[in-house]
């Protein structure tokens, strides 16, 4: 972060209740500093959780079939408010530590996750606004001009679509693209493609939580063989120009020490996963698999990286949510080589960016992520600038939500200029080489 000389004190902390992308209640926070500046956060919430993740606040009973946020919306507006105003709002770090001292509790269940996120979000942009700053120049300095590259959900399953495959996510990364103008672009031709081969197979073409395809398909694999038709259907090469990203959420899968693909009616052990896995990146160009085994299945994880980790990225999400302390246990055991940075996992934006600048220290490549259960705030990516981290994943190129980021990204290119980098395939390079 950009070391400031004026102190900018809060005014005024103010939350309310709104809505998400799949119209559910969420935490939008508004900070007002002495001088004027402000500053809006709206929090995500996700649907495929990790067990391990910070806590929100709901409210529980009938109102909004128990998800309201009037409790944390409180908490900010009363307890929070106390506690911060006077306080300097360039202090980010002394901001997040009084945060986490307010709630005091292990997983922060207390005051909730919501709250203390859309506060620390809320102060930081403030104080960028205060000095005139774009918020991934205050937080990044004069080096933050990595633009990333696009992972664009462009089929959904799992939690993310009903009757559609087992596995959550299927990605594109137009990794040979010059630009992220043109990196976007491409991706949007694919998603386009796909929706016209769909059609012309009869197959339906609604939408999951993220904007991408929720057809029904006879297996697994069969999301994959459509892609590829996509992408080449939309011109490009499969595996130079255009590659594929997966997310499986495996977590959800798993269930009593085996994974259930009920799509194919099959039950694997952890060791037939990863040979599942590998048999996919010997056929197909993926890239990069997220979760490609369950939360607690730290055996199979280091299998997974021994096996293809020399050349395909393997991404920690609920394994590491977000944490430095489990990003630790995943650096020493060798479980994965990159990090899916979701700043409400952990819920203070201090704590994410030190996960983040931890794993990149430590060769580990660093993915800004989404939620299912988006708004139309688009700090991520801001996020994944100020940290170089040369990826991100927001969704489709399709719903106000995905698209938010994606046009944010777009004014920070232009923004940028001649200094802007894409980095293609370099967003890959790790200790692996």
């Amino acid at each position: 972060m950009i070391q400031l000389m004026k102190p900018v004190t809060i005014q005024q902390l103010r939350a309310i209740e709104v809505l998400d992308s799949r119209g559910n209640p969420t935490v939008d926070v508004t900070c007002i500093l002495a001088d004027g500046a402000s500053g809006q956060a709206i929090v995500p919430s996700g649907a495929s959780t990790g067990e391990y993740e910070a806590h929100e606040r709901r409210d529980g009973g009938a109102r909004y079939g128990g998800k309201g946020v009037l409790g944390a919306v409180q908490a900010v507006n009363e307890e929070i408010a106390t506690a911060l105003i006077g306080k300097d709002a360039t202090e980010q770090a002394q901001i997040d530590t009084r945060l986490l001292e307010l709630d005091g509790s292990e997983r922060k269940s207390r005051l909730g996750a919501n709250a203390l996120l859309g506060v620390s979000l809320a102060v930081a942009k403030a104080a960028a606004a205060s000095y005139g700053m774009p918020l991934y120049r205050y937080l990044g300095g004069i080096q933050a001009c990595t633009l990333p590259v696009p992972m664009l959900n462009i089929m959904n399953g799992g939690k993310h679509a009903a009757d559609s495959t087992d596995f959550q996510e299927f990605m594109v990364m137009p990794i040979g693209a010059s630009s992220f103008r043109e990196g976007l672009r491409w991706g949007v031709e694919v998603y386009h493609a796909l929706k016209k081969i769909l059609t012309q197979r009869g197959l339906r073409t609604t939408v999951g939580d993220e904007g991408g395809f929720a057809p029904s398909l006879p297996s697994n694999e069969a999301a994959l063989d459509l892609i590829v038709e996509a992408i080449g259907a939309a011109g490009y090469e499969a595996g130079t120009q255009i590659a594929i990203a997966l997310d499986p959420a495996a977590s959800e899968l798993y269930q009593d020490g085996a994974y259930h693909l009920t799509t194919e009616g099959q039950v694997l052990t952890g060791a037939e996963m990863v040979e599942t896995w590998l048999a996919w990146c010997s056929r197909y160009p993926i890239v990069s698999i997220e979760d490609g085994l369950a939360e607690n299945d730290w055996e199979h994880w280091q299998m997974l990286v021994e096996e293809i980790g020399a050349k395909v990225q393997v991404v920690g999400d609920d394994l590491l949510v977000t944490n430095v302390d489990r990003v630790l246990r995943g650096i020493r055991e060798k479980a994965c080589n990159s990090l899916l940075m979701k700043v409400n996992q952990i819920g203070t934006l201090s704590e994410a960016l030190a996960a983040a600048a931890l794993s990149q220290r430590h060769g580990w490549t660093v993915v800004t992520s989404h939620r299912s259960g988006e708004t139309e705030d688009h700090t991520i990516a801001d996020l994944a600038v100020a940290i170089n981290g040369g990826q991100i994943k927001t969704g489709a190129p399709a719903r106000s939500d995905r698209t938010a980021k994606y046009n944010r990204l777009l004014h920070i290119e232009e923004e940028l200029g001649d200094a802007a980098i894409y980095p293609g395939n370099d967003a890959f390079r790790t200790q692996r080489g």
